[in-house]
């Protein structure tokens, strides 16, 4: 279909399963490698300092073994700048992390962190590595994001999906018009955007109505549902939600004109 909306596969709880006994198995890779017959995209891994999921050995595979690019998560610190350097993933996403989260907690602040993330955001792009900042759906932080050189932001959709999981219908409308807002301010300045955490199928469907958002991100539900549908669906049924979602502009592109 034309305007196809990109689906990014996260991995990282594969590893997670695998690391919870040691060992092998599961293989992310072979996750990664099933994922894209499927039809994913690409593949979204999180190198994290403590090394909990996906590990140095994880991107290095990923890197040489997919025949799709590889997106590489990681905070923008000098050691993960660096291994970044020598893979030369396809992309990089800077993230913000703390050890002490079970997942990643909000946005980069790229207001307060423009000093210590310029440098980095420019070493990457140099290498020819596209570079996106996972930031809050604020018009400063969007702002900045391009001031820094950043070609593409993704918002975290986290608090979005969270009040809607939790029947908040007050705060999730809120959210939702802070994302459409920027992402129409993203696209304004020269973004790139894409979208992520916290995303199902349903959701997915929803965000994918939006023309700006050209990629999702999607992980942890991902390889829930597999337990139960087994990973290639999952991977095929987020594809045809996010594809109902794209349709949705078509068609109101078609009640304009009439």
């Amino acid at each position: 279909m034309s305007n196809r909306i990109r689906l990014g596969v996260n991995v990282d709880h594969v590893a997670t399963i695998r690391n919870a006994r040691g060992g092998r198995h599961p293989d992310p890779v072979r996750a990664a490698k099933l994922a894209i017959a499927a039809g994913a995209d690409g593949i979204t891994a999180h190198l994290r300092e403590d090394r909990r999921h996906i590990r140095d050995d994880d991107m290095a595979r990923l890197k040489s073994e997919i025949d799709k690019p590889l997106n590489f998560e990681m905070a923008a610190t000098e050691e993960m700048v660096r291994i970044a350097l020598h893979t030369k993933p396809h992309a990089v996403c800077l993230v913000p992390e703390k050890r002490e989260e079970r997942t990643t907690e909000g946005g980069l602040d790229v207001v307060g962190q423009a000093a210590s993330l310029k440098p980095a955001v420019h070493a990457l792009k140099h290498a020819g590595i596209r570079v996106s900042l996972f930031i809050a759906a604020a018009p400063a932080q969007i702002e900045m994001a391009a001031e820094i050189g950043a070609p593409v932001i993704e918002i975290h959709t986290g608090a979005w999906c969270d009040a809607l999981a939790e029947g908040r219908h007050t705060e999730a409308e809120a959210e939702w018009q802070l994302i459409r807002a920027g992402a129409l301010l993203a696209q304004s300045v020269g973004l790139e955007v894409h979208a992520g955490h916290g995303l199902d199928y349903a959701t997915a469907e929803t965000i994918a109505a939006l023309p700006q958002i050209v990629e999702l991100n999607i992980g942890h539900f991902l390889i829930g549902e597999a337990v139960f549908e087994g990973l290639a669906e999952t991977v095929r049924f987020m594809r045809a939600a996010m594809d109902r979602g794209r349709r949705q502009i078509a068609g109101a592109a078609l009640k304009e004109k009439a």
